[in-house]
């Protein structure tokens, strides 16, 4: 009997261990990888050559631009930021093709700004039995911080709340009354249908009708003639760029005046300049202020000139939000010490707290048990080809 319980305490022993390691694998890791004497690897799998490369491209310089400056100054505790990018073209198997050479080839320490809700959510199983975080992906769903994981970390608002704000804010302030949803059939586009149809149930209210397209569609024709027939006053979008061009314009030309609103993934330079004033009147959910030269803020003028200067184009609102991103990995891995490892790191982004970046949007504040930034959000419209802000924070 005593050999059996012998053998029986072993064996909880063993399963404590195993759950221990499991919710920290870094530690089963040592240091984790990615980490040497002079280095520090951070991995990005972005999308730089489909659809939503406008993202992807700016995302990624932005993110390089901050790693530059950081090795410019001497590196962080003697180590040097490599930061290595793989192309994803917004692509199930070509993310997974390059989370796998990020993770297993080039060994990084962590994966940051990883584009597309349908790709994070393809890679992260990955990454999480290597002990490598998901560092602040270039989507805002909730899956990706939610349930709550220590190597899972995510910065604004979820897609979700965006459009429970937008559906609350039309429906209490401009009195909307048919509100449908026209969205891609992706995980992103449902969540947004998820959004604006729990919101509008809370108040009473339904979806009146609803549309799907693939996010390369061009031509929405047959999608808004339906919203058409169901008198729709109030559409939201589940798209991206092009679709969040592509939609307002199709109703213009079928001469249907309508309002729209997208999250922050329809918050691009390139779809309030559209021509022809295709976009005129679009609106958006966001939490940082759009980055042009002209901005009343000094610290966002000052930032566009310098962009500019190293990459000779203008940025984009995903530059700002990856700025930010990377800037708070700077921030986390200074404060980790010239000790580095994967749970230093990890306890040390714990302890940011009011957090603000140079761009003017909300404070963030993480911590043991907090892994989502904040849920501040607020509204901008297009006007005059420009994004201008509409409302205080809606959350």
């Amino acid at each position: 009997m005593s050999a059996i319980r012998v053998r029986i305490a072993s064996a909880l022993l063993c399963g404590a261990a195993a759950i221990v390691l499991s919710a920290h694998p870094a530690q089963a890791q040592g240091k984790g990888q990615g980490i040497t004497k002079t280095e520090i690897v951070i991995g990005t799998h972005t999308d730089l050559s489909g659809v939503a490369a406008a993202f992807g491209v700016h995302s990624s310089n932005a993110a390089r631009m901050r790693f530059d400056e950081v090795n410019a100054a001497g590196g962080i505790h003697g180590r040097k930021i490599r930061y290595v990018i793989e192309d994803s073209q917004y692509q199930v198997p070509r993310a997974v093709q390059a989370a796998n050479k990020l993770l297993n080839r080039d060994k990084a320490m962590l994966l940051l700004l990883g584009a597309g809700t349908p790709m994070n959510n393809a890679v992260i199983p990955d990454a999480i039995k290597l002990g490598v975080p998901n560092m602040f992906p270039l989507s805002w769903a909730r899956q990706l911080y939610e349930p709550f994981h220590p190597l899972k970390w995510a910065s604004g608002a979820s897609y979700y709340a965006q459009m429970r704000g937008a559906v609350k804010y039309f429906v209490e302030q401009k009195g909307k009354k048919n509100v449908c949803a026209l969205y891609q059939d992706t995980d992103y586009g449902r969540e947004i249908f998820e959004g604006a149809r729990d919101q509008a149930a809370a108040m009473n209210i339904k979806i009146v009708e609803t549309a799907t397209h693939k996010p390369t569609d061009t031509d929405f024709t047959a999608q808004l003639t339906r919203l058409r027939a169901a008198n729709c006053d109030l559409i939201v979008l589940g798209a991206i760029i092009r679709d969040s061009i592509g939609a307002p314009s199709t109703a213009k030309k079928m001469g249907w005046e309508v309002d729209m609103v997208g999250s922050t993934a329809t918050f691009d330079l390139n779809v309030s300049s559209a021509p022809g004033g295709a976009t005129e009147g679009l609106y958006t959910m966001t939490q940082i202020e759009a980055p042009y030269r002209d901005s009343p803020n000094p610290a966002i003028r000052q930032w566009v000139e310098r962009y500019h200067a190293k990459f000779n184009a203008d940025p984009n609102p995903a530059a700002q939000f990856s700025y930010v991103a990377a800037d708070l990995i700077v921030m986390g891995l200074d404060r980790a010490g010239k000790d580095l490892t994967t749970e230093g790191f990890l306890k040390a982004m714990e302890s940011i707290q009011g957090y603000k970046d140079i761009f003017g949007g909300p404070v963030m504040t993480f911590g043991t048990n907090k892994r989502h930034g904040t849920d501040a959000v607020f509204m901008m419209q297009v006007k005059s080809g420009r994004w201008v802000r509409v409302t205080d924070s809606l959350s």
